[in-house]
């Protein structure tokens, strides 16, 4: 058994340590909001937050969290009423909405890094998430509001 923080939990999972990160979280654990896309860590739908860092978890073994915290976006604190979240729905981002966790999740490790990013710097660092529906401007304008919004605070 291996124990995990995920969520500020602990869950234990009876896996192989080399299994990757996002099947336990998905099919051990339920927990559905980190999707696979591509399984090499290239599109960004699986990323959750390990040790408050973006991280894709297809390409995070179990093994290699242990002791570490994992951060889904159903563990987000205030998770309906964050500014990230807020941001999104205000600027209708999601289309499909495949990609939208992850895409959340990253603009929240980036609001924590970059406060008050460019345009640049959205671009770059978004830019290993992918929507396959092309909402890019709207993912922009929903970050430079939600980091307007954290500013608030």
């Amino acid at each position: 058994m291996i124990e995990l923080m995920v969520n500020g939990a602990k869950s234990k999972v009876d896996v192989d340590p080399s299994m990757p990160l996002l099947w336990a979280l998905r099919d051990e654990l339920g927990i559905t909001s980190p999707k696979y896309g591509c399984g090499v860590a290239q599109c960004g739908a699986c990323t959750v937050h390990i040790d408050g860092h973006a991280v894709r978890s297809c390409q995070s073994r179990v093994g290699d969290v242990v002791g570490k915290s994992v951060v889904t976006m159903e563990g987000l604190r205030d998770r309906e009423t964050h500014p990230v979240v807020q941001a999104w729905i205000e600027h209708q981002v999601p289309q499909c909405g495949y990609c939208q966790t992850g895409q959340i999740m990253q603009a929240i490790s980036l609001l924590e890094l970059i406060p008050k990013p460019n345009d640049e710097q959205i671009d770059e660092v978004m830019s290993g998430n992918l929507c396959r529906c092309g909402t890019y401007s709207r993912i922009r304008a929903a970050i430079h509001a939600a980091a307007a919004k954290m500013a608030e605070k």
